[in-house]
């Protein structure tokens, strides 16, 4: 078979040779002790791309979410964020497992939040309800096609959390996706927020690690809350290295990727078995509808696919999710539509 093309998610990138030299040249200490300097490099470069006092390295995006979450919240309250949101949907509960929070889901048809919709399921303290402790944006929105917030409306959200004294956190995993898009700085977008996680490992294409940044308050409290969720590392310079490679020359490939994207959407709505909405397509993530469930629908289809040479996937029983990457060139993209097209003659064989 022909090398697979991955389209499943840009988390699947390998580190680029300047991340391995860097790796394995770096700089080390005790991350725990607070002792390694490239870690305490990272952190400072990514709490000024963003706007904030301080940053913390943790593991994973879902920690660094999990951590802000466990901060602002109190057990028995509720997190305002959209229905779909990566909180609520790929977090395997955590912040009911790990910090007594239950979600308060807002349905929103392209992904971001209605103001209006959010002032009105937040909920005050001393009722007979449970209480809003947070509100959670995610920007871009991974579900809902990587669909970016406007300026405006993230002042519109943060203002409602204003007047009702609720703390904002921003899911920006993939905020520089919507940094470029915009044509703004990363700062410019995360400004407000009270904090703010980045992930490395998705479109800026290092092999893992996230950060959480705040005010330095904010961050010390992380740094007690990411021990305690068991993500104290320790000789972690090296994959702040491969980090820093990704923070200060991966943003140059983001808008490729988007190009990527759009050309990937184009050839995929010009197939007569898929639905895709071009204006929903604004970075690096596809969401195409196949018109018909018929023969398994979406899972059995993504097998189909796996068969021709190119891996997605499966959002639901209709829904298939493409991601470009780095590791995605615009030929790349051509050659999976001819076997995505070939997929669909098997399929009607």
């Amino acid at each position: 078979m022909a090398e697979l093309i991955d389209l499943r998610s840009d988390t699947v990138t390998r580190p680029s040779e300047e991340m391995r030299r860097a790796m394995a040249t770096a700089d080390v200490g005790d991350d725990v002790f607070g002792e390694d300097p490239t870690v305490r490099r990272l952190e400072e470069e990514m709490a000024a791309a963003v706007g904030t006092e301080a940053a913390l390295l943790v593991p994973s995006g879902v920690m660094g979410n999990q951590v802000a979450l466990h901060l602002h919240g109190r057990p028995g309250t509720e997190v305002v964020c959209e229905a779909r949101s990566h909180v609520v949907d790929w977090e395997m509960g955590a912040m009911a497992a790990l910090s007594g929070l239950s979600p308060r889901p807002v349905a929103a048809a392209d992904g971001l939040l209605d103001p209006e919709a959010v002032a009105a399921v937040i909920q005050p303290w001393g009722g007979f309800r449970p209480p809003s402790s947070l509100l959670v944006i995610e920007n871009t929105h991974n579900m809902a096609g990587g669909r970016v917030y406007p300026r405006p409306r993230i002042d519109a959200l943060l203002e409602v959390a204003r007047r009702r004294d609720l703390p904002v956190h921003l899911d920006g995993a993939r905020l520089f996706n919507a940094a470029v898009a915009l044509g703004l700085p990363a700062a410019q977008l995360a400004a407000g927020f009270d904090s703010v996680m980045v992930s490395l490992s998705k479109g800026l294409g290092a092999p893992m690690g996230s950060l959480v940044c705040g005010p330095a308050d904010f961050v010390a409290g992380a740094r007690r809350v990411r021990k305690m969720f068991g993500g104290g590392l320790h000789q972690s310079g090296v994959i702040a290295a491969a980090g820093l490679v990704a923070l200060r020359g991966g943003l140059e490939h983001l808008a490729i990727d988007h190009a990527n994207a759009r050309r990937l959407a184009e050839g995929l709505a010009e197939l007569p078995g898929l639905a895709v909405d071009l204006d929903a397509v604004e970075t690096n993530i596809v969401l195409a509808d196949l018109v018909t469930t018929a023969e398994g629908g979406a899972p059995v289809f993504v097998e189909g696919l796996r068969r021709e040479g190119v891996l997605a996937v499966p959002v639901d029983a209709r829904r298939l999710r493409f991601v470009t990457h780095r590791d995605v060139s615009a030929g790349d993209v051509d050659t999976a539509l001819g076997r995505i097209a070939g997929a669909f003659r098997e399929r009607s064989r």
